[in-house]
């Protein structure tokens, strides 16, 4: 059992279009092709888990219409490889631990905004399929992605 103290708290949010595609998020400056990922980012100290994906999901995509239709019941860790750079608040931590959180999009394209919090995680968005996330991330989180899909993979239609 890997000791995730060491792991910084982390959520990831899977956003459902009503048709059962889910939201992607082309990264900022990152080159391809494994540059697509889920919204995601860490938990503020006291800070509860799903409050934490509703903000993150605002923060980087604009959505704020979205209802909650599933989470995962465990943390899904993954490690930061060697030579990973990261993020200030990355540094100092083995990986990440995340809670992942299922919303379907309840609101109009025209609400997606990448420039709604000032800070840009993405540049580009587009809908797909949910079984695509694990060939679009980064390896060092593929792992982690395959879980994601596996406990997602029932709430597709």
């Amino acid at each position: 059992m890997t000791d995730l103290s060491r792991y910084r708290p982390n959520v990831g949010v899977v956003l459902f279009h009503p048709d059962g595609r889910v939201w992607y998020g082309r990264r900022a400056g990152t080159e391809g092709p494994h540059n697509w990922q889920f919204p995601q980012g860490g938990v503020d100290d006291g800070e509860d888990l799903e409050v934490a994906a509703r903000r993150e999901l605002a923060e980087e995509t604009g959505v704020v219409s979205a209802e909650l239709i599933a989470r995962t019941e465990e943390w899904i860790a993954y490690d930061f490889p060697a030579d990973y750079g990261g993020s200030k608040q990355a540094r100092g931590w083995a990986g990440q631990k995340q809670q992942w959180f299922a919303f379907r999009f309840t609101g109009d394209e025209s609400e997606i905004d990448l420039e709604a919090h000032g800070e840009i995680e993405f540049d580009a968005w587009r809908w797909g399929a949910l079984s695509e996330a694990p060939d679009l991330i980064v390896p060092f989180k593929r792992a982690s992605y395959e879980q994601v899909v596996a406990v997602f993979a029932p709430l597709v239609v």
